[in-house]
């Protein structure tokens, strides 16, 4: 691979790359870590610790100074408030306030209790004028009460005597209809009586064809089930068809096995002299004259006259195993099926199909006899009653006529009786509620007494004297409640006037309870922070964390450059290997299916060689590869560097020396089509002292010729 590596590193730039890269990449270290953060020990973490620390130091400075700047003028500000609420007449001053606002507010509440007590007077009054409007009333009230409940309980009582009577009326009424009704009620039992009687003489008559005909169709389908009855029983004693068939089938191939036996069986054909028919007996049966017969066994002849004589035919050329296996089957299923031959079981499954046929038969007539069964037919037999008919039945028409007469009268009864039902109903309702209201009425009348008995003697006239002089009290506690109340001092103000006096002279006194203790302390901080010379150092620091934040700046400057050009370094890097890979990934994979179809070549991220091959579904790294596909690999990745540099206008020719030492007989073959394949337009020169080897590359062969 190493003329490879040499034309990777002419198209990707290679190891000045990597050169430059490395050493921005070491400088780059010298500052950050990998994840860009500074770097314990380095330039960058140094200069941002000296500048956080500079700047901890400032800004502490900076607090202390402020702090002494903001004490100096909170001193200045107390020493003012102390003046001011300490001055003799600012004194004075609250003291005035706050003894007036004192006095003002005793005035107001003296005032304000006067007005509440002319305020309870009127309040009295008032109730005094009510309650003596309200006698007046109630008086005026139960008087009218007493009277209007009086009329009524006399008009009700009227009314409740005319509802009792017409209660006694509709009463006497409904008796009658009553009596009436139990009348035509009997009266429609009677005829219904008589016609059910010339129903029952009728639908003995009627019923009489019917039960003969249900019992002549009952004898007749017991006969049809008792048939199919039998037909079944038959029909179960014989094979069915299925059966039969396979039966036929079993003799079938024993028959099959017999002729095949016999047919490779040894035979002999006896043919006999003039008058000697018969002599040959094989088991006691003569052998027919000229007739073969087959021996697939050895038999034991006998001729008259003369002996036996024994046929012994060899094994080969038959087979009893198979003649007896079917024999046993055949012999199982005729013994299943309970005959001992084949005609005996045909005879038996033709009385089966006619037993099957006549069980058909009968089903078909038990059906249209009794579709529904017999015992439906015997159900409707006991349904058709058997009544005898007498001779005092009446005639039926006669027996209706009479019952549609007694029908409508006991309807006309049952009519009239509801309703004179509903009417005393309604009477007695009537009843009930005027002596309800009557009773209401008189309640109402004792209430309205009562309520005048509590009310005393005194009459109309007197309650409204009572009523008009408690008014004219009422109107004069209003009037002088107002008097009083006009002109009166706001509670409210004065109370509110006095806390603010008395708020003003505490918070003064508080204010200079706190003054007094907080001038001692700031005088002692700012004692403190004077002596020690804040302002200079805070300048001396300023002074510092400005040069060090220009370090700091320099050395950010020089990572974000060394982090710039290593990104741009890895981007040019990436594209050019980019540039690279595409085209020859595209020259190489036509020249790779030569040797393996479906073959893939996988390459090094780092070093851009080839890295392994895919073959089969089996990836393989180069370095394990034989030295043959190695040798191959290289090669056809040179044949594609080649046809990618014509493409650019660079061409260049490709020179072989000694390649492919390694490669079998086949395998150089389809390398010479590679060969072949890019020489269109690139020149190649094979340089070789293996002419045997090469002789099939094709080509021109250059010689070398004397002067």
């Amino acid at each position: 691979m190493t003329s490879v590596g040499e034309e990777v590193e002419a198209m990707t730039g290679g190891r000045r790359m990597d050169s430059a890269l490395a050493r921005c990449r070491a400088e780059l270290t010298g500052y950050a870590t990998s994840t860009g953060r500074p770097k314990t020990n380095g330039a960058w973490k140094e200069a941002l610790d000296h500048v956080e620390a500079l700047t901890i130091r400032r800004d502490t400075l900076a607090a202390t100074a402020n702090e002494l700047h903001a004490a100096l003028a909170e001193r200045a500000r107390a020493r003012r408030d102390l003046r001011e609420l300490e001055a003799p007449e600012a004194i004075e001053d609250r003291r005035a306030k706050l003894d007036a606002a004192r006095a003002a507010h005793a005035a107001a509440e003296r005032h304000a209790e006067e007005v509440e007590a002319e305020m309870r007077k009127v309040d009295m009054a008032r109730l005094t004028a009510e309650g003596a409007d309200t006698r007046l009333a109630t008086f005026r009230a139960s008087l009218a009460e007493r009277q209007e409940a009086a009329a009524l309980v006399e008009k009700a009582t009227t009314e409740a005597r005319q509802k009792q009577a017409d209660l006694e009326r509709h009463r006497i009424q409904r008796d009658t209809a009553e009596r009436t009704f139990e009348t035509a009620q009997q009266t429609l039992k009677t005829a219904e009586a008589a016609r059910t009687r010339a129903l029952r003489a009728q639908a003995a008559k009627d019923g009489a064809d019917r039960r003969h005909e249900l019992e002549q169709r009952i004898a007749k389908a017991e006969e049809a089930r008792r048939a199919m009855e039998t037909a079944a029983a038959t029909a179960r004693s014989g094979p069915d068809a299925k059966t039969l068939r396979r039966i036929e089938a079993l003799s079938s191939a024993h028959q099959t096995t017999i002729a095949a036996r016999d047919a490779t069986a040894t035979q002999i054909v006896a043919h006999y002299a003039e008058g000697r028919a018969g002599a040959i007996r094989a088991c006691d049966v003569p052998l027919p004259d000229g007739q073969p017969l087959p021996l697939p066994r050895a038999t034991r002849l006998t001729i008259d006259g003369i002996g036996t004589l024994e046929v012994r035919p060899g094994d080969a050329g038959h087979d009893d195993t198979s003649v007896e296996a079917a024999a046993q089957t055949l012999r199982d299923a005729l013994k299943a099926a309970g005959a001992d031959d084949l005609d005996m079981a045909r005879t038996a499954a033709a009385a089966r199909a006619e037993a099957e046929r006549r069980h058909g038969e009968a089903k078909a007539v038990l059906d249209s006899l009794a579709p529904q069964g017999i015992d439906r037919l015997r159900e409707a037999l006991a349904k058709i009653p058997q009544i005898d008919a007498t001779s005092d039945s009446p005639d039926p028409d006669t027996a209706e006529a009479a019952l549609t007469d007694a029908r409508a009268t006991h309807d006309r009864a049952r009519i009239a009786r509801d309703t004179a039902s509903e009417r005393l109903a309604d009477a007695r309702a009537e009843a009930m509620r005027t002596e309800t209201t009557l009773i209401s009425l008189r309640d109402r009348l004792k209430r309205a007494g009562e309520a005048m008995t509590k009310i005393g003697e005194n009459s109309e006239d007197d309650l409204a004297t009572a009523a008009e002089t408690a008014a004219r009290a009422f109107r004069a506690a209003q009037a002088a409640h107002a008097a009083k109340a006009k002109d009166a001092p706001d509670l409210a103000t004065t109370g509110a006037t006095l806390r603010r006096a008395e708020s003003v002279d505490t918070r003064a006194r508080e204010e200079i309870a706190r003054l007094q203790p907080l001038l001692a302390r700031l005088g002692e901080r700012i004692s403190r922070s004077s002596g020690d010379a804040v302002e200079e150092r805070l300048a001396e620091t300023a002074q510092e964390l400005t040069a060090a934040e220009a370090t700091l700046a320099r050395v950010e400057h020089e990572v974000a450059v060394l982090t710039r050009l290593e990104k741009a370094l890895q981007t040019a890097r990436n594209e050019a290997r980019e540039r690279y890979f595409t085209p020859i990934a595209k020259e190489l994979k036509p020249l790779l299916h030569l040797l393996w179809p479906d073959a893939e070549l996988t390459w090094g991220e780092e070093s851009l060689l080839p890295d392994a091959l895919t073959r089969n579904g089996v990836t393989e790294p180069i370095d394990v590869l034989s030295g043959g596909t190695q040798e191959q690999v290289a090669l056809l990745v040179r044949l594609a560097f080649a046809r990618m540099l014509a493409a650019t206008g660079r061409v260049a020719p490709v020179i072989l020396d000694d390649a492919l030492v390694f490669t079998d007989d086949d395998r150089i073959e389809r390398m010479f089509d590679a060969l072949h394949r890019q020489a269109g337009d690139l020149q190649i020169i094979v340089l070789t002292c293996r002419q045997r080897a090469f002789r099939d590359l094709g080509g021109n062969a250059l010689r070398l010729t004397p002067p």
